[in-house]
């Protein structure tokens, strides 16, 4: 509800990393004095009524990682220099009266006589590409109809997690970074996980988890809604998976909350003992369903704390199939999902000791995992606990508490 100019006193705040202004009533020009800032990192100042052409100040941020003006009245010619140049980080929707550019961005040329009416932005150049083609490995034609379609699709994806931003990130792990967004149509809140490409392994984890999504329906696995996977005018890829998002987070976040001065929040984060036992026995439900009941048998490989997530109601859901492995006697090409016998399967101190000297994979292993969910669940203390040293490990632990 915010309006007027911009109060060109910001500038003076020269330590300044993160601005977010969007979705005000804000009106005339970025002022000069943001050019003070320099270590900004980043800048939203989307769904405004801000005007003139781009100024050079947003240019010359060396410290800038993303920038969001879209849905504003600027006008004039495109920058080509720095941030402008990523198409991921300086989003620029709803411009009409933008021109030239970066090739990729198709914005009209600078002497066009009618204002644009293409929905820019990053996704005016990334092409979405739903997962089913996955199943046979090869690129598919869509047309230009469907490409619209995607286009919007991505574009609400954009929108819902405010292009990605730092203050919607939940966590990153291993090959990915997670995002809660909000779809304003429906209020529907999702969690994005979108793959760091830019790590080795990460596209085969991106296939392994498509494959297994596509054939497993469980009240106790996340819930999938949607994936997407998109390339840019380099060739440079996106990828990200779209799941219902856990209002209630993962048993990490439950077992060993993080310090906090709201005590009543704690408080709130305490299982008894008959919640514990629930949620042991949703995750063996989902654990039972993948080795005995779905279509191909899948081993989870990476069962711990951080991947069993909670509903409203505090149903746990087994999530991240990131390193799945499917049976070896499964129709699924074994080159692209099975390890081998080589390299550690899942994470130090969940992970089954067997796999450590080269062993298969197995459900066997997956039960061992399973195992230290349960003690640490019931004991507090996670297996990579400073106590736990030469001799003394989590399982002699708990038998030494046992009487």
């Amino acid at each position: 509800m915010l309006y007027g100019e911009i109060p060109s006193s910001l500038g003076s705040c020269i330590k300044l990393e993160i601005l977010s202004m969007g979705r005000n009533s804000f009106q005339g020009i970025v002022p000069p004095s943001f050019g003070s800032l320099r270590g900004l990192q980043e800048l939203n100042l989307s769904w405004n009524n801000l005007s003139g052409k781009i100024p050079d100040l947003l240019v010359d941020m060396k410290s800038f990682h993303f920038l969001d003006i879209s849905y504003n009245n600027f006008e004039g010619s495109m920058p080509t220099d720095r941030i402008f140049k990523n198409l991921s980080s300086a989003l620029v929707a709803g411009n009409n009266k933008l021109c030239e550019g970066i090739p990729e961005m198709y914005l009209p040329t600078c002497n066009f006589k009618e204002p644009g009416n293409f929905e820019g932005s990053v996704t005016s150049v990334l092409y979405l590409l739903f997962v089913s083609w996955l199943r046979k490995k090869q690129k598919v034609s869509i047309s230009s109809s469907s490409r619209n379609l995607l286009l919007n699709f991505l574009q609400s994806l954009l929108k819902a997690t405010y292009g990605f931003s730092l203050a919607n990130l939940l966590g990153v792990g291993g090959f990915r970074s997670i995002y809660k967004g909000v779809i304003n149509e429906s209020g529907t809140i999702i969690a994005v996980n979108v793959l760091n490409l830019l790590r080795h392994g990460s596209f085969r984890s991106f296939l392994v988890e498509c494959e297994a999504l596509r054939n497993i329906r469980h009240r106790n696995l996340v819930k999938f809604l949607t994936v997407c996977s998109s390339v840019d005018y380099y060739g440079n890829d996106f990828k990200a998976l779209v799941y219902e998002f856990m209002v209630n987070g993962s048993l990490k976040e439950w077992l060993h909350p993080i310090g906090t001065e709201n005590e009543v929040h704690q408080d709130q984060r305490n299982l008894d003992l008959f919640q514990r036992l629930d949620i042991d026995i949703d995750v063996a439900s989902a654990l039972e369903y993948l080795h005995y009941h779905c279509q191909t048998q899948i081993i989870h490989c990476d069962l711990k704390p951080s991947n069993v997530l909670f509903d409203a109601e505090m149903i746990g859901y087994l999530g991240d199939f990131g390193i799945a492995r499917f049976s070896p006697g499964s129709n699924y090409n074994s080159s692209t999902t099975h390890s081998g016998t080589t390299g550690l399967k899942g994470t130090i101190s969940y992970a089954a000791p067997e796999y450590g000297m080269g062993n298969e994979v197995s459900t066997h292993g997956v039960m061992y995992s399973y195992g230290i969910l349960l003690l640490e669940m019931f004991k507090g203390k996670r297996p990579t606990d400073d106590i736990f040293q030469c001799t003394l490990i989590l399982h002699s632990f708990v038998k030494i508490a046992l009487p």
